[in-house]
């Protein structure tokens, strides 16, 4: 037999290595997309978890369960959100979905939510963040507010010179998986020592707390609307690639999320951590009965860092929205958009600064307002983004009636009355409203520009626009 044509094998081998090449540069493009995403969902374990021990009243036997019902309902918008990639590939989530459904008028809607959701993410990391230092230095508590506005401005502007990566929002994520990991497998040889606050009377039946405590958890669910939309940013991929890409962000995230979420509220059962004092969180007392000082020093700087990067993704996301909504001349030389194109002027690093300036004043007066306190404003988080998920779940359940999908229609119905229950379930608090009463101010507000600019088209991918900017 002739031996191969040298050529041959150099051209073979040259082929496996450009194919091994872009394997692995495929598979890191997708888990620095997928952690970067994340960011905001596991940064929610910081406060969410301890929100759901205050609602059940420190019954932490009723903690468990509560945390099993948060993980099974984002589970259930993820199975539903995965179709919202598939119809949207190119992004735009649920306001791409409501204006295809009912037209472009109704897109302000989820996006009003999304203005909303920015400004709080803002405020609730800042103060989360603030509270994972207080933890560390319990000396700084008295300065909590000054420590929280300070942080809102300083993390606004640091992104006037420029946006973050994906890699580096990604390495904070990665970062405090990893300590996690390190704070669970630790707590399994602890002993149990009492801390906090722990009752054994939530105030009502077993299955009614759980109902009314796990809604003030749900901010956990607020990173499946962001993978909606930030799949625009994949343009080195095609609409099959962005798809993938993003339905296995929802996956991990899930995957992620309800592993740390689970495994610190069993822990926190099992170490007997309850409603901590005003000067600590749940989870840094967690950490610090479970593992040595080093461990539990980390464990709060990765937190503190986290939740940064979580605040720094919503002066990114909130002012690039204005901008895509800022009047401005587009590809085809039309003018589009509806709000004074001032929002959409940018500075040599591409930032929209005077987005970002409203966002600085926007979050710093609903962290003034609530005191730099991340458990007060934990009530008040879920509620926006909850009108985003049933505006977009009512939507597809639309598409899968016209499209004769009786099994779509059935997931998409069932996963829109449990998203409703939970909206209506926060309401009831009395003061969540005002989310609520926020974001239908600023979509009616938008509704407003928009029929004074002549209603262009196109404005339900202003988000997906904006993620691409």
């Amino acid at each position: 037999m002739e031996p191969e044509n040298p050529v041959k094998i150099q051209r073979r081998a040259s082929i496996k290595g450009g194919l091994g090449r872009a394997l692995r540069s495929r598979t890191a493009l997708l888990l620095a997309f997928a952690f970067a995403v994340m960011a905001d969902p596991v940064s929610s374990v910081a406060y969410a978890i301890e929100a759901a021990l205050r609602a059940l009243n420190g019954d932490l036997a009723l903690l468990g369960p509560t945390m099993v019902v948060v993980v099974a309902i984002v589970a259930l918008v993820i199975v539903n959100y995965r179709q919202l990639i598939a119809r949207y590939p190119r992004g735009g989530g649920a306001s791409a979905a409501v204006g295809e459904a009912f037209g472009d008028g109704w897109s302000f809607i989820p996006i009003g939510a999304l203005v909303v959701d920015f400004v709080l993410t803002i405020a609730i990391s800042v103060s989360a963040g603030s509270s994972a230092v207080i933890a560390y230095f319990p000396a700084l508590a008295p300065w909590r507010l000054l420590l929280g506005l300070g942080l809102v401005v300083l993390v606004g502007a640091a992104s006037w010179f420029g946006h973050l990566g994906r890699l580096v929002f990604a390495a904070m994520t990665v970062a405090f998986i990893v300590v996690s990991a390190v704070v669970l497998l630790d707590g399994l040889g602890a002993a149990p020592r009492p801390v906090g606050t722990i009752t054994g009377a939530p105030g009502h039946a077993p299955v009614l707390a759980v109902a009314l405590a796990f809604p003030v958890a749900m901010a956990m669910a607020t990173g499946v609307e962001a993978a909606t939309s930030a799949v625009a940013q994949l343009g080195q991929l095609d609409n099959a690639g962005k798809r993938r890409f993003g339905q296995l962000t929802l996956w991990l995230t899930l995957a992620v999320v309800g592993i740390i979420t689970l495994g610190l509220a069993l822990e926190a059962t099992q170490l007997q951590v309850g409603i901590p004092p005003e000067d600590s969180t749940q989870i840094a007392e967690l950490a610090r009965l479970a593992t040595p000082e080093p461990v539990f020093a980390a464990f709060q700087l990765v937190t503190a860092l986290l939740l940064l990067s979580a605040a720094s993704s919503g002066f990114q996301a909130g002012p690039g929205l204005l901008k895509a909504l800022a009047r401005h001349i587009n590809r085809n030389g039309e003018t589009v958009g509806i709000l004074p194109p001032s929002l959409g002027r940018t500075n040599a690093h591409h930032t929209p600064y005077w987005g970002v300036a409203l966002f600085i004043v926007l979050a710093g007066a609903v962290t003034a307002i609530a005191g730099g306190n991340d458990q007060v404003l934990v009530l008040f988080y879920a509620v926006s983004v909850f009108l985003s998920f049933l505006a977009g779940l009512v939507s597809m359940a639309l598409f899968a009636r016209k499209d004769r999908q009786p099994g779509f229609l059935i997931l998409n119905t069932v996963g829109a009355l449990v998203v409703a229950f939970t909206l209506i379930a926060n309401l009831s608090r009395g003061f969540p409203i005002a989310s609520l009463a926020a974001a239908l101010a600023i979509a009616g507000l938008l509704y407003w520009a928009w029929t004074k600019a002549g209603r262009p088209r196109g404005i339900r991918n202003a988000a997906a626009e904006a993620e691409i900017e």
